[in-house]
């Protein structure tokens, strides 16, 4: 009976081995997918600053196209990633412990931050548009348009932005001005806004955004629940 009892006790210790090593292997597996994902066609990422109010908040999260391998066609009006650091190549392996990282961290920490500037904003014209702003609200004429329309007439999103109230004396040479003199956009260049017109960097400051600075297009919002969809 005690010979019996042992034997079972090994099968079983045997069988409960063979389970976590099946639940390990599917794990890895799972997680490699996940990074590899993550790391070349999709990223998941965190506002980290308010300068997309009022449709974007702090800390709301969205899911990206990588432009690692393929480049999805840009739209005025939708959300991109924008890199305005030193254009280095990218580490594979770094890209791999990033991608671990924010999987443990929920998306909450990364290492990229630090190597990079990323921000979000919103493209308001694309290649061989004419752009000009009055008043915080940029105009855009179409390439080979004749006609001059607003920014939200010409975006295929629907969105709102924070318009300030500038001094009465503000020199629209001064950054962050809400006044620019048209001008026609290269054909590798962008045009970015933030929605808060304040205080926060853009094309204003930048100039146009040349268009290997954009690492991807927001897909859609995930978090939080009340907010899921297209931002």
């Amino acid at each position: 009976m005690k010979k019996k009892r042992s034997s079972y006790s090994y099968k079983e210790e045997k069988k409960y081995q063979r389970q976590w090593r099946v639940v390990l292997i599917c794990g890895a597996v799972f997680f490699t997918v996940y990074v590899c994902f993550t790391s070349f066609l999709f990223s998941m990422r965190v506002s980290l600053s308010d300068s997309m109010q009022p449709g974007i908040h702090v800390k709301d999260r969205f899911v990206f196209s990588s432009y690692e391998l393929y480049t999805p066609e840009l739209q005025r009006g939708g959300i991109v990633l924008v890199d305005m650091g030193d254009q280095e190549k990218r580490d594979v392996f770094m890209g791999f412990l990033d991608g671990f990282i924010r999987f443990w961290t929920f998306q909450r920490a990364g290492i990229r931050e630090k190597q990079e500037f990323l921000y979000l904003k919103r493209v308001i014209a694309l290649p061989g548009d004419e752009v000009s702003m009055t008043n915080f609200v940029a105009r855009v004429k179409k390439k080979d348009s004749p006609y001059w329309i607003t920014e939200f007439e010409s975006s295929e999103r629907h969105y709102e932005v924070i318009i300030p109230q500038a001094p009465a004396l503000w020199d629209r040479s001064l950054p962050f001005s809400g006044t620019l003199d048209s001008f026609v956009l290269g054909e590798d260049e962008c045009f970015l806004l933030s929605d808060d017109r304040s205080n926060t960097n853009d094309s204003r400051t930048w100039g146009p955004a040349p268009l290997k600075r954009v690492k991807g297009a927001a897909l859609f919002r995930y978090w939080p629940i009340t907010r899921i969809g297209k931002p």
